[in-house]
């Protein structure tokens, strides 16, 4: 499902890989190929990461390029953010997403600003795990990236194959703004994400979105871990309903690829948003925006969503199922839809 580049060509190589092991791979690439790209984070170095993305870093580039860096969000995000201003390329580990809020005042008010106030380009990535479905309850589950996306000059990335994670890393890591990346652990080391990637260097462009599967009868426009999940729904549909349902991964969340999303919906009339996010405020409510202002003459039926509910995470196993969008949820939702 992953989205591949016109220019690049798959080669075989001999063992398929993990998301976390693509992540791992185009992090190790990028810091082979420009030495001015670095990691800062927490146990990174001498323990691997908490998910082991960087096991063998610091044995390979050294202390100097791998940073082990105390429990300050705020503190090692603002020197990796200075470091950027001296000319090099840093990535920040944060080791669970939700521990990024202490970073928030230098990420929005000066980071993301420093552009605009002619502080010059500044190359900095901030990744790090998201997601529920492992019972890590409200303070390791989180999605965090509607808290940035309102921030002009921010650019936020959500990968859902092998593939595309690290083509976007790479691309990321390319790019002389601040890119947030979002990994889903609960794709983490998922074995039908196993996939043979391109032994040649390869980027998957920042700021389009995939078409994951074609259908003329529903947009279903989604991210992450959902995009297999409402594969999963669209398969119920066709076999059961002999509906269906188109599917665009957006990969890239800030920007938007307007134009993919709105030549969908021209096609076939349907809009379903589906993210794990929390509902109020979730991206489903822009995207719906910009369609009703480019495509609403299109619409043969009203624009859904299924997104998680407006809670906290919970931790019990049966509360947090209840808590996350399903696959049944989306296929009540399309049949909804295609009752119009």
């Amino acid at each position: 499902m992953g989205g591949k580049p016109d220019n690049v060509t798959k080669t075989e190589r001999r063992e398929p890989v993990t998301l976390l092991e693509a992540i791992s791979e185009g992090l190790f690439e990028e810091m082979e190929r420009d030495e001015r790209v670095f990691m800062m984070g927490e146990d990174i170095g001498v323990y691997g990461g908490a998910f082991k993305v960087t096991r063998g870093f610091l044995d390979h580039f050294g202390e100097d390029r791998v940073i082990d860096t105390p429990i300050s969000e705020s503190g090692f995000t603002g020197a990796a953010a200075g470091a950027a201003h001296m000319g090099l390329r840093p990535v920040v580990e944060m080791q669970f997403m939700d521990f990024i809020s202490p970073a928030y005042d230098v990420i929005t008010n000066y980071i993301a600003t420093s552009l605009y106030r002619g502080s010059g380009p500044l190359p900095l990535v901030i990744r790090g795990p998201v997601g529920g479905g492992n019972r890590g309850g409200p303070f390791h589950s989180q999605n965090v990236e509607m808290a940035f996306f309102h921030t002009p000059g921010l650019k936020i990335v959500y990968p859902s194959t092998a593939y595309d994670a690290k083509g976007l890393v790479k691309a990321a890591i390319r790019d002389d703004n601040p890119v947030i990346i979002e990994e889903h652990k609960g794709l983490y080391r998922a074995p039908f994400l196993r996939e043979v990637l391109p032994e040649n260097d390869y980027i998957v462009p920042l700021g389009k979105a995939n078409v994951v599967r074609e259908g003329s009868g529903l947009t279903v426009v989604t991210y992450g871990l959902m995009v297999h999940k409402s594969v999963e729904a669209a398969e119920v549909l066709h076999q059961e309903d002999g509906f269906e349902v188109e599917i665009l991964d957006l990969r890239t969340l800030l920007p938007l690829d307007d134009e993919t999303i709105v030549e969908s919906v021209k096609k076939t009339g349907r809009l379903l948003v589906v993210h794990e996010d929390t509902r109020t405020g979730g991206i489903a409510g822009e995207i719906a925006m910009r369609v009703s202002e480019k495509a609403f003459e299109w619409l043969d039926a009203p624009m859904l969503r299924v997104t998680a509910i407006d809670a906290p995470v919970p931790y019990a196993g049966a509360l947090e199922d209840y808590f996350l969008p399903q696959v049944e949820d989306i296929v009540t939702a399309a049949r909804y839809l295609a009752a119009y």
